[in-house]
């Protein structure tokens, strides 16, 4: 798996997997010092993309090294303070973005969708539960069904119990017992923004929009706990996770050219935003 470590105060991940660096989070203060660092990097390591998510404020310092900004999303970091994806592509090969066609497709079939809300139910509403630590091996057997690779080592039960404890909440649905869909809020208590991410439903329980359901749910979780702006990283090839944001009002950011390796390839990643407490 690519690792998650610090540069100079920053937090990266990095690896062959996805064949990038992701800067996760900035530290004020290693800007525009840590452009060098990044390239020396990437260059080390042989890898074709370097990939961030920074506050707009610092974009000079990132255009100024041949960067591109691929999505914005506005009160990131902040009530006025937007973030923005910036990439810079080191080879020609990973700045052409494939299945233009399907990707646009998909798009249009979220923007019809755009604002729908939650559909009218015959049967009862899904109850959903948030998970525990003994929960764990499970919920990485889904992740293991649901995808065969992923960014980040979500197959892995002591990552997963490790970010129960950090900044992460797991919400789930079961049926008969057995957990059949899963999604998680990974906060961000000092920008109070949090990404909804990790949604896996197990093939047998698909058509029932477990996925709209979870992110409903987790919204409204996240909005009593005060945080401000929601926002994904949603696979640009699957229509069904580009729909169920729009659905519940999300706005289409932009997108991530080549950016991650998820269900055994690198795939271009669509981002989606909803300030989830209206700044007045």
């Amino acid at each position: 798996m690519d690792r998650i470590e610090k540069l100079r105060s920053s937090t990266i991940q990095h690896g062959p997997h996805s064949d990038r660096i992701y800067l996760m989070k900035l530290h004020d203060g290693d800007a525009p010092a840590i452009l060098d660092d990044l390239g020396a990097l990437a260059r080390d390591c042989g890898y074709s993309k370097i990939f961030a998510k920074v506050p707009v404020r610092h974009l000079v310092h990132f255009e100024a090294h041949d960067y591109v900004t691929e999505a914005r999303v506005p009160d990131l970091f902040g009530a006025g303070d937007d973030g923005a994806f910036v990439s810079r592509f080191l080879t020609t090969d990973r700045s052409v973005l494939r299945d233009e066609e399907q990707h646009r497709h998909n798009l249009e079939l979220a923007n019809e969708k755009q604002g729908a809300g939650m559909p009218p139910t015959t049967s009862p509403t899904p109850t959903i539960e948030p998970t525990g630590s003994d929960d764990a091996e499970e919920m990485c057997r889904v992740y293991a069904e649901v995808f065969p690779t992923y960014p980040f080592p979500i197959h892995d039960p002591e990552y997963i119990r490790r970010t129960m404890t950090e900044n992460v909440a797991y919400s789930c649905i079961r049926h008969d017992g057995r957990i059949v869909a899963l999604a998680s809020a990974e906060m961000d208590a000092a920008a109070l923004n949090v990404e909804m991410t990790d949604f896996a439903t197990l093939p047998e329980a698909l058509g029932h929009g477990y996925a709209l359901f979870l992110l409903s749910h987790m919204e409204q979780d996240m909005k009593r706990l005060g945080y401000r702006t929601a926002y994904t990283i949603a696979r640009a090839q699957s229509a069904g996770m580009n729909i169920t944001f729009a659905k519940l009002g999300y706005e289409y950011g932009g997108t991530l050219v080549n950016n991650t390796n998820i269900s055994g390839q690198i795939e271009s990643m669509n981002v989606w935003y909803k300030a989830l407490v209206v700044p007045r």
